[in-house]
């Protein structure tokens, strides 16, 4: 009985973490852009879209048994709001022995509330669920160290932990294994040839499948490397401008390409701000307890991870520092933790703790009403999507059938069509190509006022308005 009262603390956590993505983040969702291209990979029902270099396969395989048996998007996201709940408690549950159970609890409780990690939890997106991985196979590092009882099975779920990160985004997985691997080198109780092939193994076991893939559709790993920067804009042009990106996209949007939007108030962003202070403080009272390890890992991992989002790329969404949120939680909390314990009476530590219930309160709020615009903003763009595929069947456009043009991927997929660009990020055919597959199945061009091109060979069809859009659809 004991133990099962230990386990209420995160067990309450990840309950809630459900509970919230149930009520918000659930219902009337429809499929978003990325969604429907990770789907579309495994989806018996429809045809592949085209993935793109910097795109890795995990999520698709995760939620591939789902698809397989279910078209339901209301099935696939209370499924995965479910997972997701679980895939939390199993990760953080990994921190007890290392933070104890109210510290790990109130890690996962800052993680957990935030309005992009609830609404990541249902949808087909790799973050969230390496954010988790990366929380896992940190603290399954610190808990093999040389002595350590259980010091195999904490190997083993280190391999598995940084094969399941690496498979999700694989350059994501290199950027987590650079600390541990240095960690390994620079510490003693880590200083073991099995700490090491733990890593390298995982990174073997994840990155293998997208490794062979760069040879057969890319012509190497460097080549597949190259296309994803020139996919991203080129990675490394202007150096730190993620950083002003990150800042001013942080309540939204899901993606901001280019980001030129103003910045929240500050009333929404001062825990962002924090971030780094609290962090160098954890650092710096970790370095005089015994096990600083416990503190310095995440916070390195966190940086790590955060090199190439915030000084690499030009741009942002929030949901791609999820795993930094993810990391940095766990010193956070037990920074918050170790500093009310350290007052000197208790008659100061009843105010401090209701204070900072306060201050937690107060952020969960802002969280939760950031949390309900983006769902509708959400909803509203996938929405736009499933209308346009409906407009595009009843205009006798079914499948077999192929669309091209802006947003071609999200609709193409929701009519049961494939999709096809010849030109930009997602360009896999060229004009000849289109035409010669228009002469055995219908081809739908979409048109985007905003985008003002109409390919040539299109000007003279048909053009359809397609409902509740300023987009059209142009026929032969």
């Amino acid at each position: 009985m004991a133990k099962y009262r230990a386990a209420v603390p995160l067990l309450a956590v990840a309950a809630g973490f459900a509970v919230l993505q149930l009520c918000y983040a659930v219902v009337h969702m429809d499929l978003g852009w990325d969604e429907t291209v990770y789907l579309s990979q495994l989806d018996p029902r429809t045809p592949a879209a085209y993935f793109s270099a910097p795109r890795s396969r995990g999520i698709s395989l995760l939620a591939a048994p789902l698809i397989a048996v279910t078209s339901s998007v209301l099935t696939l996201r209370i499924a995965l709001a479910l997972l997701s709940a679980a895939a939390l408690y199993a990760a953080f549950k990994v921190w007890e022995p290392l933070l104890t159970r109210g510290r790990t609890a109130l890690a996962a409780l800052l993680f957990a509330t935030l309005w992009i990690t609830v609404l990541s939890g249902p949808e087909v997106m790799p973050n969230l669920w390496l954010a988790l991985a990366a929380v896992a196979a940190t603290g399954w590092f610190l808990r093999a160290r040389d002595g350590a009882p259980q010091r195999r099975k904490a190997l083993i779920w280190l391999t598995a932990t940084l094969a399941a990160a690496t498979l999700l985004r694989a350059p994501d997985g290199v950027w987590l294994a650079f600390p541990l691997l240095a960690a390994g080198a620079l510490a003693r109780p880590w200083r073991r040839p099995a700490v090491a092939g733990a890593v390298l193994g995982g990174l073997a076991l994840g990155g293998l499948q997208w490794a062979i893939e760069a040879y057969i559709r890319f012509g190497g790993i460097l080549q597949r490397l190259s296309d994803s920067s020139d996919t991203e804009g080129g990675m490394g042009q202007k150096p730190g401008a993620g950083v002003g990106a990150a800042f001013r996209s942080l309540d939204g949007p899901q993606l901001c390409r280019p980001c030129h939007i103003a910045a929240p108030p500050l009333t929404h962003t001062l825990w962002w701000l924090l971030l780094p202070a609290l962090a160098l403080a954890a650092c710096a009272l970790a370095v005089r307890r015994p096990q600083p390890a416990v503190t310095l890992l995440p916070v390195a991992g966190a940086l790590s991870l955060a090199v190439p989002y915030l000084l690499l790329l030009d741009y942002a969404a929030p949901r791609f520092l999820l795993p930094v949120y993810a990391l940095l939680a766990l010193p956070v909390a037990d920074l918050a933790v170790r500093t009310v314990r350290a007052l000197p009476a208790p008659a100061v530590r009843a105010p401090a703790t209701a204070l900072l219930c306060v201050v937690l309160a107060g952020h969960l709020a802002v969280q939760l009403g950031e949390l309900r615009y983006n769902t509708a903003d959400a909803r509203d763009t996938a929405v736009r999507y499933r209308r346009a595929a409906q407009e595009l069947g009843r205009l006798g456009v079914r499948a077999p059938c192929l669309v091209t043009g802006p947003r071609a991927q999200p609709i193409g997929y929701e009519a049961g069509c494939a999709s096809a660009q010849t030109m930009g990020n997602n360009r896999s055919t060229t004009t000849a190509g289109l035409l010669r597959a228009a002469a055995a199945e219908p081809l739908a061009v979409l048109f985007d006022p905003a985008d003002g091109y109409l390919p040539p060979y299109a000007r003279h069809w048909h053009r359809h308005p397609l409902p509740g859009t300023n987009w059209s659809v142009y026929l032969r």
